[in-house]
């Protein structure tokens, strides 16, 4: 498990050394907004799709360390490569091939977490994964912002994060242990799980993504209130720091107080910061919403992967997780869209306040707590 965490730490220290980059490197090219919503668009719709895809041979054939140590060597290699990127296009194939890495590995990922834990302490599990997660997000951030400041270009900038992706495939082929591989007797089916509370759990996911937009939109709200674009890397690793100073006691609390009780714990702080957006008017209510703001992860993350874990039977976890994140990716594209055309129309408040009404609505689509319990999970 903790192998597993530092593998997704320092994934994710290359990742936001590129990912804050690639405006500026799409720009160098001459193109502009629309091409990168293409390029991030078609990158989170195909690493949703695929989630279920392994989610599916995950439990079929149990093989769960190849195909997450498969899924990060496609990412790490690919991704230094866009430093020789020269039109959008290509940008766009090496961020499809660096999701296709992530629909790979997602899923196996995340049964390999659950293969290692019990139900009283898979939430913090999750949670101290999306911890470490997190805090490779703020190292990238930090390591980037120097490396362009001590000179370096946007391109060889993006060339250096294969160093970590070095690293991080040494991790994950000799630090994870993993069960035997015992894939699932008799015919598995490609699909949602047959639970009703599985199903339920659904819903309440989607359409509390719907109003759930990218978090470029809060950057975008920063700079309209006042916060000068100089700071916005400070302001993105403080929101950073507080998703992974929370995420491993979110994770804890929802195996004390139940998966229900931490969701909805951090559905309301989304509602709530999302409110705070909507009417703020002042820089420092900026810097005070952004760290409040990263308390929703900590609470939701965790949990919510447990929750799936705990509904449905253990030949089903691979396909259920999948299904899940395919879900949550596929809702996010309406979502953003949504957002971004309220916004235009009627303004931040409007599209805050949709989005944290949607969230109220989500938590009493939330399964009840005793839909979960049975002896064969």
């Amino acid at each position: 498990m903790v192998a597993l965490a530092i593998v997704s730490m320092l994934h994710d220290l290359a990742g936001d050394m590129v990912t804050p980059l690639l405006p500026a490197l799409l720009a160098t090219m001459g193109s502009g907004p629309a091409a990168l919503g293409l390029v991030e668009g078609v990158a989170d719709a195909t690493g949703s799709l695929l989630k279920l895809v392994s989610g599916y041979v995950g439990d079929r054939i149990g093989h769960l360390k190849a195909l997450t140590i498969l899924g990060y060597g496609v990412a790490n290699v690919l991704r230094p490569l866009l430093a020789f990127s020269g039109a959008w296009w290509q940008v766009l194939a090496f961020r499809f091939g660096d999701r296709v890495g992530k629909g790979i590995r997602g899923s196996p990922r995340d049964a390999l977490v659950a293969s290692v834990t019990t139900k009283e302490t898979r939430g913090y599990a999750f949670g101290f994964h999306h911890a470490l997660e997190s805090l490779g997000a703020v190292f990238g951030t930090i390591l980037g912002y120097v490396l362009l400041s001590a000179g370096l270009s946007v391109r060889q900038v993006i060339i250096w994060s294969a160093a970590p992706g070095v690293l991080t495939m040494l991790v994950v082929g000799l630090g994870v242990r993993a069960p035997a591989a015992a894939p699932s007797p008799g015919v598995v089916k490609i699909g949602i799980p047959p639970v009703a509370g599985f199903r339920q759990l659904l819903v309440a996911v989607v359409v509390f993504t719907l109003g759930n937009s990218s978090d470029a939109f809060l950057l975008w709200r920063a700079h309209e209130v006042g916060v000068p674009i100089t700071l916005t890397p400070i302001l993105w690793a403080l929101l950073h720091v507080s998703r992974s100073a929370t995420a491993t006691w979110g994770g804890r609390l929802s195996d004390r107080r139940g998966r229900q009780f931490a969701m909805t714990a951090g559905w309301l702080v989304y509602a709530l910061t999302y409110a705070g957006f909507a009417l703020c008017r002042e820089s420092w209510q900026i810097w005070l919403l952004f760290t409040v703001y990263g308390a929703y992860y900590g609470l939701t993350e965790g949990a919510q992967k447990a929750m799936v874990v705990d509904i449905v039977p253990k030949d089903w976890q691979g396909r259920a997780l999948g299904a899940f994140q395919m879900a949550v990716g596929l809702a996010a594209l309406p979502a953003s869209a949504l957002f971004g055309l309220l916004y235009k129309r009627w303004g931040a408040p409007a599209a805050f306040a949709t989005g944290s009404l949607l969230a109220l609505v989500a938590i009493i689509a939330l399964p009840r707590p005793d839909r979960r319990a049975t002896e064969s999970r």
